[in-house]
């Protein structure tokens, strides 16, 4: 059996905010610290070996993956890491408050763009210090591949060829993966992985710090698929 297992980063600063965060490259609150840091633990519990290890490139993925590493005690084995992975763009609605916006916008509207698959925000203007043009985390990305607000599928057209293009190459080899991501890159996984429609995938939530264990068969097919904190575990569209 292959193990992949995907991890939201822990809560961070602006997860506690309750602010749309996007390409802004936050770091981790306490909280998510210690979210990483069991993470690691049900991991050791649950005694998942890793060949590989996989993170967005952004620093609240890097560090709730270098914090897990820690927690198993393997510190500074290599890991890719991939802008492909970044969580979705949220447009003109970065750094905003999702509550303000919703009185704003109405409670539908906010939920329509946070979890449907083609909706997207507005552009966030490309002068805006929260533009990842104006990052300079992101200053080595060409360009065209930079954008100013995103759907879910949008998202998804860039996660899963990177995915087919360097993990799912792994997973053929029987090689089991660890990736530290974002609620949306990780939706978009499992859109992919556990073949969730564009109508159901609204109601698909990752809650963070909670390794998601999906388990192949040697063909490769999904045959279960798992959170390890049960009691924080969120309903997964999925059937073996």
């Amino acid at each position: 059996m292959v193990h992949l297992v995907l991890i939201r980063h822990g809560q961070s600063e602006w997860n506690s905010q309750n602010k749309f965060t996007g390409w802004v490259d936050i770091d981790l609150s306490d909280q998510g610290k210690k979210e990483a840091n069991t993470a690691g633990e049900l991991i050791i519990n649950e005694n998942l070996k890793f060949d590989y290890y996989f993170s967005s490139f952004q620093k609240r993925a890097i560090n709730t993956l270098k914090l897990i590493q820690k927690t198993m005690g393997i510190e500074n084995i290599n890991f890719e890491e991939a802008w492909q992975l970044n969580e979705r763009h949220y447009g003109a609605l970065t750094g905003l408050n999702k509550e303000e916006m919703k009185k704003k916008l109405g409670e539908k509207k906010i939920h329509e763009f946070r979890r449907s698959w083609s909706l997207k925000p507005e552009n966030l203007d490309k002068n805006s210090s929260y533009h990842p043009l104006n990052i300079e985390k992101y200053k080595n990305i060409p360009k065209e591949n930079i954008p100013n607000s995103e759907s879910l599928e949008d998202t998804y057209n860039r996660v899963i060829p990177y995915f087919k293009s360097k993990i799912l190459i792994l997973l053929k080899s029987k090689k089991n993966i660890l990736v530290t991501a974002h609620g949306n890159s990780i939706r978009a996984l499992c859109k992919y992985l556990l073949k969730i429609s564009n109508e159901d995938i609204s109601n698909l939530e990752i809650p963070t710090g909670n390794p998601l264990v999906i388990d192949f068969d040697i063909s490769l097919k999904v045959i279960k698929a798992r959170y390890l904190d049960e009691a924080r575990a969120k309903k997964l569209l999925f059937t073996s």
